[in-house]
């Protein structure tokens, strides 16, 4: 009997690895051999129809249905983009709930949905890292969204002081110290929110949004002069090029990155 479970148990395994050999073949030969060589940005019939031809070898490969939806949710089509993501969770649900999570996040800005998926993910796979951050920095976010700013004061101050205690301060993220700055600011705590811009900006220091609330702050607070200041600065960076600090933010306006419309204004 013992005999026969050890035979059973390679035999699955054997076939399971198989399965993994032929998926990766394909995708080799419809993504990474013909998707690859299309740009999207002009040729998307192209690159479906290479990943089409993918998923009706197999249907079940989730990195094919990421990739159907990638070009989507850069270009702004999130409806259509979100239900080839909803195909990738369904067939590989540890790798890409929380990339949905995050989709819905950043992307398609639909908080409440993003919550529950990374809610999710923590429960099923703990508080992982992903796209540079944790599930609960991204929660913290979508907190934002809602309007629910105490929540998300609480979960970006353990945020940042897990970091400084583990690595030190110099290795939280200057978008950390900035949305911490944002949940301080809505709450018009703004001496204490001008301190965390101020960390945004020690260590990223041409942030051109942590300038500009930083100068928000000085404004109603009174002063004028330091507003003037702050503001001229974050239009001064934004001329020179700078951009927010997170590599996604050349495909989408992340929560509370100040509108281009508001630096160009003379």
């Amino acid at each position: 009997m013992k005999l026969r479970f050890i035979i059973l148990l390679i035999t699955s395994v054997a076939l399971s690895q198989s399965k993994i050999d032929i998926q990766n073949q394909i995708i080799k030969e419809y993504y990474e051999d013909c998707a690859l060589g299309y740009n999207y940005n002009f040729q998307m019939d192209k690159w479906q129809d290479c990943l089409d031809n993918g998923l009706k070898k197999d249907s079940t490969i989730a990195k094919l249905w990421s990739e159907k939806a990638m070009p989507y949710f850069k270009c702004r089509k999130y409806e259509i983009g979100m239900k080839y993501v909803d195909k990738a969770v369904l067939y590989d649900r540890e790798e890409y709930l929380v990339y949905r999570a995050f989709i819905k996040c950043i992307f398609s800005k639909q908080p409440t949905e993003s919550i529950t998926d990374y809610e999710n993910v923590i429960k099923e796979y703990g508080n992982i890292t992903s796209f540079d951050h944790t599930c609960k920095f991204y929660i913290a976010i979508n907190y934002l969204q809602l309007n629910e700013f105490s929540k998300s004061e609480i979960l970006l101050k353990e945020y940042i002081d897990t970091i400084s205690k583990e690595r030190g301060a110099d290795w939280v993220s200057p978008t950390a110290y900035f949305y911490y700055g944002i949940s301080l600011f809505e709450q018009k705590k703004y001496l204490l929110a001008i301190a965390q811009f101020n960390l945004a900006i020690k260590y990223y220091n041409t942030f051109i949004d942590a300038k500009f609330y930083k100068g928000l702050c000085y404004a109603l607070l009174g002063n004028k002069e330091e507003y003037k200041k702050c503001f001229d600065e974050s239009k001064k960076d934004y001329k020179a090029g700078n951009n927010f600090p997170e590599w996604n933010s050349v495909y989408e306006t992340y929560p509370y990155q100040v509108p281009k419309y508001i630096l160009e204004k003379e």
